[in-house]
């Protein structure tokens, strides 16, 4: 092999590469998205190798804007030049580049696939797992949902994405869930824009009430299919719920609201390790067959 040369990004280098490296080899590989021409608002900086003009790898470290106590670092290399120092080499140019940018820390945090050679370079360059994140599809017909016809003291209500209870509801779970990686204090209406607007992909929101309050949510963001006959996709749905009520701790609230969404179509959750009620409904369904773990990532960090 060639010595290889390194240089900044360019636009035409996303075709050249993804034609090179062809499709995802793991969920992970969305990394690829955060591949841009540098900028410093925020800091992002993106280096490419190439083996004879041709580019064959590229790496990326970047500043997230929700969680600021780490920048985002993903590297990916053709399989015809893997195990030859590329990844080891851009990782370092990263490093540099993390050390020397006007930003709060220069920690590295990066998503991996369990088992894969992702997960083994990660853990040579010193980078430990601090989360596992899971896409869990659930079967339709799952659960039943008898018992929250009969509780009249529970409602279920359908709810504006615009509406400033639910993305109060939506944040509150969200930060108490990612103590691990603390987010940043933004604003309300920022965070109905990250995740409720229209950029955002939500299409409709569920709420289900216990005494006015929100227990538990559900919003889609998978667009409804216009042919009621047609084949439904699993619908993409975050599950959450009201993490400082006791009613919450038994998950009875999340797997009513979870049997409803899945009374006739299949959902798609992604749940974290740490959002322990939403595991406690979901790790009985996976062992019972009526819930399958369609794809499980590690997130490592320094």
């Amino acid at each position: 092999m060639a010595e290889l040369t390194y240089r900044p990004w360019k636009d035409a280098d996303g075709v050249a590469l993804n034609d090179m490296w062809g499709d995802a080899e793991h969920a992970a590989a969305a990394g690829r998205d955060l591949f841009r021409e540098a900028t410093d608002a925020p800091f992002s900086r993106t280096i490419v190798a190439e083996d004879q003009t041709v580019p064959v790898a590229a790496g990326v470290v970047a500043e997230a804007s929700v969680h600021p106590q780490r920048l985002w670092a993903y590297i990916e290399v053709a399989k015809d030049h893997r195990n030859h120092g590329v990844a080891a080499t851009l990782l370092a140019m990263l490093r540099q580049e993390a050390a020397a940018a006007d930003t709060s820390t220069n920690r590295l945090r990066a998503k991996v696939g369990p088992g894969t050679a992702g997960e083994a370079f990660a853990a040579s360059a010193g980078l430990g797992a601090i989360q596992r994140s899971r896409i869990v599809r659930v079967s339709p017909g799952s659960l039943g949902v008898g018992d929250l016809a009969e509780d009249e003291s529970r409602k279920v209500e359908d709810l504006a994405t615009g509406s400033v209870e639910l993305t109060r509801a939506l944040w509150d779970f969200y930060r108490d869930v990612h103590q691990w990686d603390p987010p940043a204090e933004i604003g309300i209406g920022k965070v109905n824009q990250l995740f409720l607007g229209h950029d955002a992909g939500a299409h409709g929101a569920v709420v289900l009430r216990a005494e006015g309050s929100i227990l538990a949510f559900a919003i889609s963001y998978t667009q409804p299919q216009e042919d009621p006959e047609a084949a439904q996709p699993p619908a993409d749905v975050l599950l959450g719920y009201d993490t400082s009520s006791p009613a919450s701790a038994s998950g009875d609230g999340v797997r009513q609201l979870l049997a409803l969404l899945t009374h006739q179509y299949p959902v798609e959750v992604e749940v974290d390790d740490s959002m322990e009620v939403l595991c406690q409904v979901l790790d009985p369904l996976i062992a019972s067959g009526a819930a399958e773990v369609v794809s499980e990532t590690n997130i490592v960090s320094e």
